[in-house]
């Protein structure tokens, strides 16, 4: 008969969910949630029972249930620093996401959606490559304040996977390629691949390029001014201004790239310097990155949702093609890879670790 999948990814601004047969993807759907539709909840855990059954509704009017199906596997959320792989949904992986004290993100979300479904159903639940995945090699830890290293929090789960994906199309391992992928999100992490881990990344939420509404990388000392400045009344309102309100939003009043290139096809020079002044952040972590491998780089990677400008890409190619050659994989593949991991562990090819 196969094995029925759910697939449930939390966004920030959407939840995506899919049906899979095994291998065959039967229905992905994406469910839409506006800022007005989202602005009554002060956590990103008091959204859980409205995103639960918004989904529970998606599968109905699409002809599927939750009893049907075998096993569902969520978007990995921000808990303590582990290693990459496929893990089962524990009250520990609970109690720490649900916190939020390893970090806020929508992301959280995806085990308690997955859980409150396995559950009710009586089936398996997983997670697989979370975002505070931590691969970093021991010197990539430290910055120059002993109380403050470096954290790994990265779009572990679709860099892996469209590296994973480049090795297939090029008849190699994956663990036999140095790589640098660089996800074009709402997030920009870049990530030196090596023996199949990531041994290092930009924390977009600390550190890289400006994002379309992250800040990435401030002046230290200018920013210590700016905490006392009594501008931002606490350190969360200053945060949220850093996490969300940040990068091309706050230079343009729009997180939508493709709002911000019309406006520099429109003849807007400061839009068309904040463009210039993101990509070439970017080139920078990819140059910094490439120094991670040793200049020995099989391939740059370019993926994620802003990876469909053609503008955006041929930009960032000409700072960066003398590296290595670079291949081009828009949107993200979070999706296949989350059904191919619980396929594999319902098929016992894959390890189930545990979280603990």
């Amino acid at each position: 008969m196969g094995i029925k999948i759910l697939v449930i990814n939390p966004g920030n601004t959407s939840t995506k969910v899919a049906v899979f047969l095994d291998e065959e993807k039967l229905i992905e759907m994406t469910i839409e949630h506006s800022g007005e539709d989202l602005s009554d909840f002060n956590a990103v855990l008091d959204q859980r029972d409205y995103r639960l059954n918004l989904i529970l509704k998606a599968l109905s009017e699409n002809g599927f249930s939750t009893d049907e199906m075998d096993v569902v596997i969520g978007r990995g959320g921000i808990g303590k620093p582990i290693e990459g792989g496929l893990y089962s949904i524990t009250e520990k992986m609970l109690e720490d996401v649900g916190s939020g004290k390893y970090g806020e993100h929508a992301a959280n979300l995806g085990p308690y959606l997955a859980d409150a479904i396995a559950k009710k159903e009586g089936i398996p639940s997983f997670v697989m490559d979370p975002v505070s995945i931590d691969e970093m090699e021991p010197e990539a830890r430290l910055s120059g304040l002993k109380e403050l290293p470096r954290k790994s929090l990265i779009h572990a789960l679709n860099s892996r996977a469209t590296a994973r994906a480049y090795g297939k199309e090029k008849g190699q391992r994956y663990e036999d390629l140095r790589l640098i992928v660089v996800h074009l999100g709402s997030g920009i992490s870049v990530t030196p691949h090596l023996g199949g881990r990531m041994i290092d990344c930009n924390n977009p939420l600390e550190a890289g390029p400006m994002c379309p509404d992250r800040a990435g990388a401030l002046p230290a000392k200018s920013l210590i001014q700016l905490c006392y400045s009594g501008k931002y009344k606490s350190a969360s309102e200053l945060i949220k201004k850093i996490n969300r309100e940040g990068g091309l939003y706050d230079h343009l009043g729009t997180s939508d790239l493709r709002v911000a290139e019309k406006m520099v096809k429109d003849g807007d020079p400061y839009a068309a310097l904040v463009l210039k002044a993101m990509v070439y952040q970017i080139g920078k972590e990819i140059g910094a990155m490439a120094t991670v491998l040793k200049g020995k780089v099989d391939a740059i990677i370019i993926t994620g949702g802003m990876a469909n400008s053609e503008d955006l890409v041929a930009a960032i190619s000409e700072r960066v093609s003398f590296i290595a050659p670079i291949k081009v994989i828009p949107g993200e593949n979070e999706m296949d890879a989350l059904a191919k991991g619980a396929l594999d562990a319902m098929r016992s090819e894959m390890e189930i670790k545990t979280y603990s």
